[in-house]
């Protein structure tokens, strides 16, 4: 009599496994694995995932989903020896965290997680997630590669800084922020950068540029630059990365700028804290005239440093009521904390016209009852920004003659003379 298993075909191998305290804590991920993965997938919880992963049928998974929340962060020594023994046996391991604390996050992907993922998760996450896991690793090859244009995660023509880190500036800083969404603070800052990159015709002055905002950074898409994923090693220990470490983990911009760009993953803003900032700000200002910072919108821990340590801090407004709400909640929130809010320098962007009375009026009366001073006005630069943005280009280099390019080119003139001239009496 045959038996009706043996007329079933083999199961499937199991190619994943998520790990977790209970997997019904995270019923999102549930349902994405078996979406992606169907029956090819397993659970284990922290007390039998070492015991599996030692075992010969550990050999087929392609990957394992740590999955931890805040309640996990009293039992990390066995994760992160789940997590080593992984690595060890060259699985890949996804990292799944839900409201875990940047100190706990940051000590999980010390151990080499090679993904992350906050949970919820977002659609389409996990399967871009697997698909990355799954790529072949491109064949090695005695013959040149066809010159094919950088991706992502390729560095291309693009190389890090080329001098040696001696440690013999103090530079300049000037973080840019902006008070609302859409205001234009990282074309602002991108092309400040620039702009001070190349004032100096005589000799090179050295600039950088730092996007420290680590979701949403678009300072490399407007230069057209990759995302090295030396950045994320360099943001997970900055108590160990020295200045030559920080110099490998920029690239140039034309042979003029450096950028120390966004990750290449969305990380949470507080996967670094004030100290590993306060870091990365000495290391550039140590080797560098000029330290432009992109900063995100949101207010986090480390704002404080860099506003500390900004010589000037521009702050990019428009002409709306959701600027005007926001610089007094900044304003409230700075004033209560006694911090220098007088370091604040308001710049309006998209400016209205010089024979437009009104809107002057307008800015007028937003700035009296704001009780601020705006002291720089950029005029609308129009389609010809986005277009230099989306080819990679400041407008400098793509419209030269662009009303708003030529008004950051004289900000960045003035700040270049002015430091030459704090240079030249301190001399």
């Amino acid at each position: 009599m045959s038996s009706v298993a043996n007329l079933s075909p083999d199961p499937a191998p199991i190619v994943a496994c998520t790990i977790s305290r209970d997997v019904q804590n995270f019923d999102l991920l549930i349902d994405d694995m078996e979406i992606e993965l169907g029956e090819s997938w397993g659970d284990l919880s922290f007390e039998d995932a070492l015991t599996f992963l030692g075992q010969p049928d550990a050999a087929t998974l392609q990957f394992v989903a740590v999955a931890v929340d805040a309640q996990d962060e009293a039992d990390l020594s066995r994760i992160t020896d789940i997590i080593k023994t992984a690595k060890g046996r060259d699985i890949k391991v996804v990292l799944i965290a839900d409201q875990v604390s940047p100190i706990a996050l940051h000590q999980l992907l010390r151990l080499g997680a090679d993904d992350f993922l906050p949970y919820p998760l977002p659609e389409g996450a996990l399967h871009e997630t697997i698909e990355k896991i799954r790529k072949p690793a491109p064949a090695p090859t005695a013959q040149a590669a066809p010159n094919f244009a950088p991706r992502d995660d390729e560095e291309g023509d693009h190389h890090a800084p080329a001098f040696k880190a001696k440690g013999d500036r103090n530079g300049v800083v000037l973080p840019v922020h902006g008070l609302a969404g859409g205001v234009g603070a990282s074309t602002f800052a991108t092309n400040l950068a620039w702009e001070l990159a190349i004032a100096d015709k005589t000799k090179a002055t050295r600039v950088c540029l730092i996007d420290l905002d680590f979701q949403f950074g678009a300072t490399s898409t407007y230069l057209d630059l990759p995302r090295k994923e030396a950045v994320f090693e360099i943001l997970s220990d900055t108590a160990h990365t020295d200045s030559d470490a920080f110099l490998q983990a920029m690239l140039t911009f034309n042979d003029r700028l450096s950028v120390f760009t966004a990750p290449a993953d969305m990380l949470p803003l507080d996967i670094v804290q004030p100290d590993d900032i306060g870091r990365i700000i000495d290391m550039a200002q140590a080797n560098f005239d000029f330290v432009v910072i992109d900063m995100p919108s949101t207010i986090i821990s480390w704002t404080e440093t860099v506003l500390n340590r900004a010589h000037v801090y521009f702050a990019l407004l428009e002409l709306d009521l959701r600027s005007a709400q926001n610089v007094l909640r900044l304003v409230r929130a700075l004033k209560a904390e006694a911090l220098p809010h007088e370091k604040l320098r308001y710049v309006l962007n998209r400016a209205p016209k010089f024979t437009d009375l009104s809107a002057k009026g307008r800015v007028k009366r937003m700035a009296e009852s704001l009780d601020i001073t705006i002291e720089l006005q950029l005029p609308d630069g129009g389609v010809q920004v986005t277009q230099a943005n989306d080819h990679g280009l400041p407008l400098a280099e793509n419209a030269a003659k662009n009303p708003l390019r030529k008004e950051i080119a004289k900000l960045a003139t003035s700040l270049f003379e002015l430091n030459k001239a704090v240079e030249s009496g301190k001399g």
